[in-house]
């Protein structure tokens, strides 16, 4: 494995437990996912507490592009932000104007909210939060060079379900295909100075995608292990039983 790579896993059922889990196994970093998640906001908090003191970095996907709760999830503590289904410039602008404070975006400061230490630091002492734009459509992906281009944006990360759910049902306007969009999104973050991250279900395929030129890597989701190793159970004990 490239020494670039950074593996992470999603952590859709949004336990403390796990959440501490996966800290513990050595994940560099974990996406807490508030979009597709099992989880409400309320739970996000003491996720990230569950990783304070480690060095796996906890970033929260939200599940729209709201400026409120970009921000409220960064007073709690979250080391960046991921969103999903951007697609435009103006899109990535106004992600990192809710996540600055002023002069470079419009996020409020309170010198008392968690990411401060409850006071304890000052908001110039603490570190920028790194920013994840999804590229998930045709569209995105032709806007890909741009949306790297803006200053704030540290990460374009493919959804790949989504992206392949877009030309599957787009074939008129699928002037590439999925190889070819992932290629494309590559060259733009890396032309831009950026990285280039990607969800992998399967391991096997961490080699292609990191060859690829991905150095952001999500690895499976604590749901879809659960499953897969309970399924794996009863088959096994069943045979064994019969």
């Amino acid at each position: 494995m490239s020494t670039n790579s950074s593996i992470g896993t999603w952590l859709s059922i949004g336990s403390p437990v796990i959440a501490e889990l996966a800290t513990l196994s050595g994940f560099d970093w974990v996406l807490l996912d508030l979009e597709h998640g099992c989880a409400s906001e309320s739970g996000v908090p003491e996720q990230l507490r569950a990783l304070r003191g480690s060095r796996t970095k906890g970033i929260v996907r939200v599940g729209a592009p709201h400026a409120d709760l970009i921000a409220r999830v960064l007073d709690w503590g979250a080391d960046g932000i991921m969103v999903p289904h951007v697609s435009s410039v103006s899109e990535a602008e106004a992600i990192v104007c809710a996540a600055y404070y002023p002069p470079r975006g419009r996020r409020g400061v309170s010198r008392t909210v968690r990411a401060h230490d409850y006071g304890l630091r000052t908001p110039e002492s603490t570190p920028a939060p790194l920013l994840m734009a999804q590229i998930e459509t045709l569209d995105a992906v032709n806007e890909s060079a741009g949306i790297a281009s803006v200053e704030g944006i540290d990460v374009l990360f493919v959804g790949p379900a989504d992206l392949q759910h877009d030309l599957r049902h787009r074939p008129a306007s699928a002037t590439a295909d999925f190889e070819e969009c992932l290629n494309r999104v590559v060259a733009a973050a890396r032309a831009a100075g950026k990285a280039a991250g990607i969800l992998v279900r399967d391991p096997s395929e961490l080699p292609q995608r990191i060859q690829q030129g991905f150095t952001r890597l999500a690895v499976q989701s604590d749901l879809a292990l659960l499953r897969d190793a309970f399924r794996t159970l009863i088959r096994t004990s069943k045979e064994i039983a019969t």
